[in-house]
């Protein structure tokens, strides 16, 4: 008996129970393993692009693509008007009611009092342009304030005031500061807006830009991995390091010494940034265990690990804006994408959109043949898009296109007709075909585009 329960569920599971129905839509027991999809690739292991396009891609995409920022290219000193237009492009007052996690309408003064912090009387004619790099998962926000706030009483999940997360090592150009100076408006080459400036250290600018180019390297192939606990060093203690960050490793250190207490022989020694006291930029060696799930460079970029890394989200709760330590659709995509080295925009409305990838237009007015031949040729790793939601596409059965995406919602018509509303508020498989977007509209009648990453055969 003691044997049994050792072995993986797999082993053990009757062929009845590995492949049974759950309570999703077109989906059964043995679709939630990655290995089911990765059996069904025609060429799993091909390679989609090879790091010499990838690096040609991403040229693109910081060439053509207007969401990323060449944070090296501020100018310096930044001008006020630079500054306050982009503060005022993202912390324009809200123009409905909100209400706060008690389900109670978040007062005008409130909101008064965050467009005070802004302090937008206070930008200089000029201040000189500062660089630094975020030393702890960090949230993004639209006001410099944690508070949270909401659409409606009792939706708690998507705070309206949470943009998105930047993470360990990811470089910022510093632009202004809250009333109360414990706010930063960042810069980052996806994403501007509000940062606590505890998450930031301040360095200098060619230690900071050049951080993200140091080797030798490790790149963080799983959902997330942790760093080594350490009483030692508590800025780089149990540090959570997402999917797709690259990490330098310390060099020239004795290899029978300690770090941070601890002998480093089972583990990467990586270099992290930390802050000091002052605000100012440190870098300090950090301990990844061996047992991690990371690897020495990015990943071949295949159909068979496309799948893989995107399983290694399954079941995680749906996170709006990086929220709850975890992501929300957009976020997933692109930090899939991410563990080949590879840029995507931060946001759907911009991935949708992106001139840099190989995109497959849709109009309201086209009709179901075009989109259902779309469908029917959809390969592993395209990405999907209907208005505010995007997913990744694995692979067909049974006539239907498969999705592996992280969303908040999902519903289909049940037997009786009405619409059933699946709240799967994670990383979840259905199919394409029967989702619907609303009580009229299915996903594939409102589809907007299909972006697909394959080599370029034309300038």
């Amino acid at each position: 008996m003691l044997a049994a329960l050792l072995l993986p569920a797999t082993a053990w599971s009757t062929p009845a129970q590995a492949d049974a129905p759950t309570s999703v839509i077109g989906v059964r027991q043995s679709q939630l393993d990655p290995g089911y999809w990765i059996a069904r690739l025609e060429q799993p292991d091909r390679v989609i692009l090879d790091r010499e396009g990838i690096a040609a891609q991403n040229a693109r995409m910081r060439a053509e693509d207007a969401s990323i920022q060449d944070i090296a290219a501020l100018p310096d000193p930044l001008p006020r008007g630079f500054v306050r237009a982009q503060v005022e492009k993202l912390s324009s007052p809200p123009a409905r009611s909100l209400y706060d996690g008690q389900g109670k309408e978040v007062p005008p003064r409130t909101l008064a009092n965050l467009q005070r912090e802004l302090a937008l009387d206070a930008i200089p004619a000029s201040r000189p342009l500062q660089y630094g790099l975020v030393v702890h998962r960090a949230a993004l926000r639209a006001f410099p304030t944690s508070l949270r706030v909401f659409s409606s009483p009792g939706d708690t999940d998507i705070d309206r005031f949470q943009e998105s997360a930047l993470f360990p090592g990811d470089a910022v150009a510093v632009l202004h500061e809250s009333r109360d100076r414990q706010w930063l408006f960042v810069a980052s080459e996806r994403y501007s807006a509000w940062i606590e400036a505890r998450h930031v250290a301040l360095g200098k600018r060619e230690e900071v830009l050049g951080y993200a180019s140091r080797a030798p390297y490790i790149v963080v192939t799983g959902a997330t991995v942790r760093t080594t606990y350490t009483p030692d060093e508590p800025r780089v203690s149990a540090l959570q390091l997402d999917m797709g960050l690259r990490l330098p490793l310390r060099t020239g250190l004795d290899p029978s010494q300690a770090v941070n207490g601890q002998h480093p022989y089972a583990s990467h020694v990586v270099d992290l940034p930390a802050r000091r006291a002052d605000g100012s930029l440190e870098f300090v060696p950090a301990l990844v265990p061996r047992s991690a799930d990371v690897a020495d460079d990015y990943l071949p970029l295949t159909p068979a690990n496309l799948v893989t890394q995107a399983f290694k989200f399954l079941g995680e709760r749906y996170g709006w804006g990086h929220s709850y330590d975890a992501r929300d659709c957009s976020g997933f995509v692109s930090e899939i994408y991410r563990s080949f080295g590879m840029l995507v925009p931060r946001n759907t409305r911009d991935q949708a959109v992106s001139p840099a990838l190989d995109r497959i237009a849709f109009e309201p007015g086209d009709d179901a043949a075009r989109r259902q031949a779309a469908v029917r040729g959809l390969q592993a790793g395209d990405l999907v898009y209907i208005p505010g939601h995007v997913m990744m596409a694995i692979g067909h059965e049974d006539g239907m296109a498969y999705m592996i995406h992280d969303t908040s919602g999902g519903g289909w018509r049940g037997a009786d007709g009405s619409r059933v509303r699946a709240g799967l508020n994670g990383v979840s498989v259905t199919p394409l075909d029967p989702l619907l977007f609303n009580d009229n509209e299915t996903y594939v009648d409102r589809m907007t585009s299909i972006q697909r990453v394959r080599p370029r055969t034309s300038p």
